[in-house]
């Protein structure tokens, strides 16, 4: 199994969500992540993925594989603010 870490902008956002069962499907899909099962996934930059999870808002999770054990949950937020999510996740990833 791949491990998981998340950044603290991450974990707050995670931790914010009102939306209970939304934040239930988000940590399903991290932990089919985690067992090498990624689903909707496409890349967005800087080897920064986004993972689409089709709920609600349209939720989108960023991340980024490290070696082939770590992957690090660098943003999350929704489809309404998408543009500004992925410029964090990049630099986020910048800074690891």
């Amino acid at each position: 199994m791949i491990e998981i870490r998340k950044t603290a902008i991450f974990a707050k956002w995670i931790d914010g969500l009102q939306d209970v069962h939304g934040r239930a499907r988000i940590q399903a899909r991290i932990e089919r992540l985690a067992m090498g099962n990624p689903g909707d996934v496409k890349p967005v930059g800087e080897g920064v993925s986004e993972m689409r999870i089709n709920h609600g808002p349209g939720y989108r999770v960023y991340y980024i594989k490290r070696e082939r054990t770590m992957i690090i949950m660098l943003a999350g937020g929704d489809k309404s603010t998408q543009a500004k999510d992925i410029k964090t996740a990049i630099r986020l990833a910048r800074n690891l």
